[in-house]
């Protein structure tokens, strides 16, 4: 067992459940970072690809003189459509990933005692492969209707704003702890889904809650990584200004608008990693509150001692 191995199937409070999940990433913020990298090493190159493209066409089409190469002129329109393209698949195939490591990661962690290591996670999400990809596409529609509803709910002033935000979080719910159900019980989509669902409606104010205060904690991570590259990136337009540097024209002030782009999609692709791993130990709260099961096999450990 892990010596800094912290119990998450217990019955908390919505103080203590925030707190386990920060004392979690306290512990494991290395181990889980490190495999991480492992399972987004493609997605990161196809970002700082796809940040580039999306780059060099916006700045050619700022300055229609910038040129490229053997002083051809950039194709911006392509530039943009494919850098564009790119960033969507990337982003799409990265948020089903992380979703499923994520889930796979906290899962592993309690059943092995702490003890997580890359093979374990591969195994699960193996197994419950051709589950996810269902539950993805079902996903991808309820994701549709969610807009088309938003859209008219914006229609109405403030109060439009505050039922947005709650169906936003409340599709965050349904989508982090339908992926727990499915790798931790090993559940088929429509019990994952119904699962999911009824540990919502037993505590919807404290999810709808939990999914606000894990939103500003990631908006904060998301702020606080990319706020070096932007400072950087500050300072130099600052000075090129003063000095009457042609920045859109300049290679320089183009790798520093890729690096800051790419960290920023990198950012908000590893916080949503974060937040599933948040999903993931209200699920086993809220599984625990409602089922007891560690409670039992705990007083049955005991009572066998006894």
């Amino acid at each position: 067992m892990n010596e800094k191995y912290i119990e998450l199937r217990t019955r908390n409070s919505f103080g203590d459940i925030i707190s386990t999940y920060f004392n979690f990433l306290k512990h494991n913020f290395k181990n889980f970072t490190a495999i991480y990298l492992k399972y987004n090493a493609v997605s990161i190159v196809l970002c700082l690809l796809s940040a580039y493209l999306l780059v060099t066409g916006f700045i050619g089409l700022a300055s229609r003189d910038f040129r490229f190469g053997m002083g051809g002129p950039i194709d911006n329109d392509s530039y943009l459509i494919w850098g564009a393209v790119i960033l969507f698949l990337t982003v799409f195939a990265t948020t089903l990933i992380n979703y499923s490591y994520s889930s796979a990661y906290v899962s592993g962690y309690v059943k092995n005692a702490g003890e997580v290591e890359s093979r374990d996670i591969y195994s699960k999400i193996r197994r419950n492969l051709i589950t996810i990809v269902i539950f993805v596409l079902f996903g991808i529609a309820l994701y549709i209707g969610f807009i088309i509803i938003s859209l008219l709910f914006s229609l109405i002033p403030v109060l439009g704003m505050f039922v947005q935000y709650g169906m936003s979080f409340l599709i965050s719910a349904i989508f982090g702890l339908t992926f727990m159900s499915i790798i931790f019980r090993n559940n088929g989509l429509g019990e994952s889904i119904s699962e999911a669902w009824d540990l919502i409606a037993a505590s919807f104010w404290k999810v709808i809650l939990y999914g606000l205060v894990i939103g500003i904690l990631n908006l904060m991570i998301t702020t606080l990584i990319i706020s070096i590259p932007t400072f950087v990136l500050s300072i130099y337009i600052y000075f090129s200004i003063e000095t009457e540097i042609q920045i859109l024209s300049s290679v320089f002030a183009s790798v520093l608008f890729t690096i800051r782009l790419a960290i920023f999609i990198l950012a908000i692709i590893y916080t949503q990693a974060l937040s599933q791993v948040a999903y993931g130990i209200l699920y086993l709260n809220l599984y625990e509150e409602k089922n007891n099961v560690f409670l039992r096999k705990r007083i049955e450990e005991i009572g066998s001692h006894a």
